[in-house]
């Protein structure tokens, strides 16, 4: 691999760690870098998942020291999603990803409107720990969630972070400290069903890794620094972009 290229990825790895940590959808930058570099997609889709992994270890244990991660909630959230990432991973390697690109956008927009209208909840959360809670419900959106990552990954943190919050009534800044846990805990096994497939480039991966880890480190102590109110604009501005872009430029 040529320097130039090497200086891409770990530039790319620090503004996508960034970003996902923060929100999500930094894969929408990482994808197109790893397949600008001459990876097939879904070698690039199978690589991404490298850093996407390092990034979460370092994240997770930021929020982890800071006492903003509630480790047992993370692991009992990450079970459906552990099912539905391995779902995900093969059915991705069968089928075209337009028509679910065309999807994820809508549902990105729509999810705008409770950023805005129920803002109070994405700010200060809501206590659910003795309200009646829907377990079915919430199992069937995590396992949900999982298959969309284990699919693509790029949006997956929208998609956890949303549940966090409406589902199961966390703030922003815990609803990011369990999402990055969780998408430790599920990753694995999606990157798992791509290295048996073959479809992982491991130095573009480490590259990555190095660049993600960087920028997850950054974001995880700005997202405790700056509040629930940062994280929520930040995450309606990468909304947009990437709904934008998978819509009209994809």
């Amino acid at each position: 691999m040529s320097i130039e290229n090497i200086l891409l990825i770990l530039v790319v790895g620090v503004v996508c760690g960034f970003i996902n940590t923060l929100a999500g959808s930094g894969s929408l930058i990482s994808l197109p870098a790893l397949m600008f570099i001459g990876l097939d997609p879904h070698v690039a889709n199978g690589t991404n998942r490298i850093g996407i992994l390092f990034q979460n270890i370092v994240s997770s244990a930021t929020f982890y020291r800071k006492k903003m991660l509630d480790i047992k909630t993370g692991f009992y959230l990450a079970l459906p999603t552990i099912l539905g990432s391995v779902a995900g991973a093969f059915i991705v390697l069968e089928l075209p990803s337009r028509a679910v690109e065309i999807v994820v956008a809508v549902v990105m927009f729509i999810m705008l409107i409770p950023m805005f209208f129920n803002s109070n909840r994405w700010l200060n959360g809501k206590d659910l720990s003795l309200a009646k809670i829907n377990y079915p419900l919430r199992i069937t959106v995590f396992f949900l969630v999982g298959v969309y990552g284990g699919f693509i990954q790029a949006g997956v943190g929208i998609f956890l972070l949303s549940a966090l919050v409406m589902n199961a009534g966390y703030d922003l800044v815990k609803a990011n400290a369990l999402k990055v846990f969780i998408n430790l805990i599920f990753t694995p096994f999606a990157l798992g069903v791509f290295i048996i497939s073959g479809k992982i480039d491991l130095v573009a991966g480490l590259i990555l890794a190095v660049g993600n880890s960087g920028g997850a480190y950054i974001a995880s102590h700005m997202a405790i620094k700056k509040g629930a109110g940062f994280v929520r604009y930040f995450v309606v501005a990468v909304i947009l972009v990437a709904g934008t872009y998978l819509l009209f430029f994809k």
